[in-house]
């Protein structure tokens, strides 16, 4: 007998899980690095989601779920790109990633 009812059930507790340790790590971090790491974290939970319900629906032959998380992952590549873009110009400006001490917005 296995723990979980469906195998669904399985992809959507590690994807939860995941989303936690994301969020938990976007929330409690001062480096602006690792919060967008858990922010990372948080959309590869919500592609695992995407795959996975995909996978067990009626019909997947169809790829509405791969094509969502392939868009999905292309927003991440290009959040990241403008995230690490930021810090470094901020890391650059004013000597530190620590979002505490980044709350100035002067020129």
């Amino acid at each position: 007998m296995t723990v979980f009812a469906t195998p669904l059930a399985g992809y959507l507790l590690v994807a939860a899980l995941l989303f936690a340790i994301g969020l938990a790590g976007a929330l409690t971090r001062r480096n602006a690095i690792l919060v967008l790491i858990g922010i990372e974290l948080m959309l590869n939970a919500a592609n695992l989601n995407l795959i996975a319900f995909w996978r067990y629906m009626p019909h997947p032959e169809a790829l509405t779920g791969m094509m969502f998380a392939i868009f999905s992952i292309a927003v991440a590549a290009a959040e990241a790109a403008v995230g690490l873009g930021l810090v470094i110009s901020i890391h650059r400006h004013a000597k530190t990633t620590d979002l505490d001490e980044m709350n100035k917005m002067k020129g």
